[in-house]
């Protein structure tokens, strides 16, 4: 009964979305439950689409080639949705690279649960990093979870995940396109989720490696993506028009930016690795604060596209 498919967004990146897909034709334990895994190239000129026609002899499953020519995330993930007609949809983005027994870790949580979404751990690398920020980075491009499969009291993101279609991705197009440019759909979509009732769950088996490439793995990189995570709560708040909310969210975005602010100034002065921690802590911290449209930083769409375009110019 083939009823999953695997969805992967894909911006420029020809080398890591090979090596996201030769893991997939890898997948050990599925049996014939993949339906189809659809690529989708997010790049106005359809780049990806030679390096798709190259490898799909190599796929034990359909491989599809979806063109979304706007740039944004939420555009490609609603893209990719369009093209499929299975009732469980995967997720893996095109920087990561899934253990063998990833989707059946997924499938296998999903039915041991009977969540809407489930997740999984992600290793994170970045094997280009300065060796004092290395540690950090690689956990900041990680993800942690229980040491047990089971039902989890709140969602992560898309990356590495497995949701039920009919419940979890409701409509034509449930992510929101308006966050095409600096990400946050996936907040949107399972704070929508949850207020329908909808449950999350864990697959702690269900692994992949993150690999962050050379721009991102920065300092400046990380402390922006803090920042626009810290934004979240207040914006999902806001979002639903629960003030009392957000001004909870921003008072506690204040204590954080005034504790670890400081104890974040202390170790500067010492030079210790774990300042990036506590600069980590601060950003999230007043990114509770500064919620409002104008603060958002921009990490996708139109704004990757600029940076990519100028690093091949140069």
């Amino acid at each position: 009964m083939a009823d999953v498919a695997i969805i992967i967004p894909t911006l420029r990146r020809p080398e890591s979305l090979e090596r996201a897909l030769r893991s997939l034709f890898s997948q050990t334990g599925v049996g014939d439950r993949i339906a189809e895994i659809v690529v989708v190239d997010n790049d106005p000129s359809g780049s990806a689409m030679a390096g798709i026609e190259a490898l799909r002899r190599l796929a034990p499953w359909p491989l599809l080639y979806v063109h979304a020519p706007r740039p944004g995330v939420a555009t490609a993930r609603n893209a990719g949705l369009a093209a499929t007609r299975a009732p469980l949809i995967a997720f893996l983005d095109d920087d990561e690279a899934a253990s063998p027994r990833w989707l059946a870790a997924l499938i296998e949580a999903r039915e041991t649960t009977g969540a809407d979404a489930v997740f999984g751990p992600i290793t994170g690398r970045a094997p280009e990093a300065a060796s004092w920020l290395k540690p950090y980075l690689e956990r900041f491009f990680g993800r942690e979870g229980p040491d047990r499969t089971g039902l989890i009291d709140s969602p992560y993101g898309c990356g590495n995940s497995l949701m039920v279609r009919a419940t979890a991705l409701p409509g034509p197009a449930p992510f929101d396109a308006a966050s095409d440019q600096a990400g946050g759909e996936d907040d949107a979509l399972f704070a929508a989720l949850r207020a329908r009732g909808g449950r999350f769950g864990w697959a702690a088996e269900a692994v992949v490696e993150e690999f962050a490439p050379a721009h991102r793995a920065t300092l400046r990189y990380a402390l922006a993506r803090a920042f626009a995570y810290g934004q979240g709560p207040s914006q999902t708040a806001a979002a639903s028009r629960d003030w009392p909310a957000v001004a909870r969210w921003m008072i506690i975005g204040a204590g954080q930016a005034v504790v670890w602010g400081f104890g974040a100034a202390a170790l500067t002065l010492i030079r210790s690795p774990k300042r990036a921690d506590l600069y980590d802590r601060t950003a999230r911290g007043v990114g509770k604060l500064f919620w409002m449209k104008g603060f958002e930083p921009h990490f996708y769409g139109a704004r990757e596209l600029a940076r990519l375009e100028r690093a091949t110019a140069i």
